[in-house]
């Protein structure tokens, strides 16, 4: 049986029927091909301090964790440990912490050496819902210090446009990381104009050679995608265990399974994959004692599914038929939560958990390019 052509139902407890909406979102996290050859550094250049990626290895050139935790995290563990009240992996509250933490590094980066870290989106056209983003990306900045930097650019703009745009923030040394928000006008090469994105300030961390670098022990990549280092820095957040466990990420995509489960095998994870070709999905699920969810289907994942005690990361956000509320529909995640919150030991809720760790984890990246660039520790 194919779990991606399984019929799914809504499990709440509402009366009100509850069916798939299509729903097209957009997002940053996409892979991106280069032009050129870049050669990257066997190790960070100076890793930030409020967000790092650190190796536990006793050798300084093999690379055997890829742990995000916060400097004071490593050592005061004990101070910044997170409680899980009601089985909640509360993203929402990890998220505000980590903007603070960032906002006081922004700071003490701006009293140092008067630099602050920029962050420009290109936006082309009108669609409501990418001004939505662009404008909670815009917003997200704004809390934390960060310059944000906008160009909106009309529906029938020329592609040479957007190039010469983005050209102009590859040079602008107050521009620290670039976003092209997706999708683009039919009329442009969509890849074109990502390739053109310089890849020292791709904060979406899904250049090919990030990838590659973080698939290769003894490697570190300019840029951790954000929404799988999101998942990966919660478990810390709560000082959840990773190290010698049996994880299951549950899709392969480029945006968030296959580079999910690179960071949990360098937190030495044991990881299945689990697919639209897997054969018994739910057996092989029920073995995890982490379960990561990113395939994009309501309620996919059922509380049968899950072994009891385990740990549940959703990432799935999907709207379903809901007349009950005003806007018509409600958010679920892949994962059945009711019935999984029943047997799971934490989970994170949809809305309220990976999402708003992803938007932190994007304020992150910046801030951390910007502190390599500017040879900031």
């Amino acid at each position: 049986m194919a779990a991606a052509s399984m019929v799914f139902t809504d499990c709440s407890s509402t009366t009100a029927a509850a069916r798939l909406l299509p729903f097209t979102r957009t997002t940053p996290l996409l892979l991106r091909t280069t032009q050129y050859a870049v050669v990257f550094p066997r190790r960070l250049i100076h890793p930030p301090r409020t967000l790092s990626i650190h190796s536990s290895s006793s050798s300084p050139s093999q690379l055997s964790t890829a742990s995000i935790v916060s400097e004071n995290e490593k050592h005061e563990k004990s101070d910044t440990k997170l409680e899980i009240v009601n089985k909640r992996l509360d993203g929402k509250k990890v998220a505000e912490k980590i903007r603070g933490e960032i906002a006081e590094e922004v700071s003490r980066m701006k009293d140092a050496i008067g630099v602050v870290p920029g962050l420009a989106v290109i936006l082309v056209g009108d669609r409501e819902e990418s001004a939505t983003y662009v404008s909670k990306k815009k917003e997200a900045c704004e809390v934390v210090g960060i310059t944000s930097f906008e160009v909106h650019l009309p529906e029938d703009a020329t592609e040479q446009e957007v190039l010469d745009s983005i050209s102009g923030f590859n040079e602008d040394p107050s521009v620290h990381g670039i976003l092209v928000q997706l999708p683009l006008p039919r009329h442009m090469d969509e890849q074109n104009i990502l390739n053109a994105v310089s890849i020292e300030k791709d904060v979406d961390g899904f250049h090919p050679l990030n990838i590659g670098c973080l698939a290769m022990r003894g490697r570190e990549p300019f840029f951790v995608p954000c929404t799988p280092k999101g998942c990966i820095e919660l478990l810390h957040r709560y000082d959840i265990p990773i190290k010698g466990k049996r994880a299951v990420v549950i899709g392969r995509s480029n945006i968030v399974g296959m580079p999910v489960a690179l960071l949990l095998q360098r937190e030495d994870a044991t990881v299945s994959i689990v697919h639209s070709r897997t054969k018994n999905p739910e057996e092989l699920t029920k073995q995890a004692d982490i379960v990561i969810a990113a395939v994009g289907q309501a309620n996919m994942v059922r509380g049968s599914w899950i072994k009891p005690g385990a740990v549940v990361i959703d990432v799935g956000i999907n709207p379903v038929e809901d007349k009950t509320k005003r806007s018509g529909f409600r958010l679920v995640g892949d994962v059945c939560y009711k019935e999984a919150k029943e047997i799971a030991s934490a989970i994170t809720p949809v809305p309220g958990g990976v999402g708003p760790m992803t938007i932190a984890m994007l304020l992150t990246n910046t801030l951390i390019s910007a502190k390599r660039i500017h040879n900031f520790q």
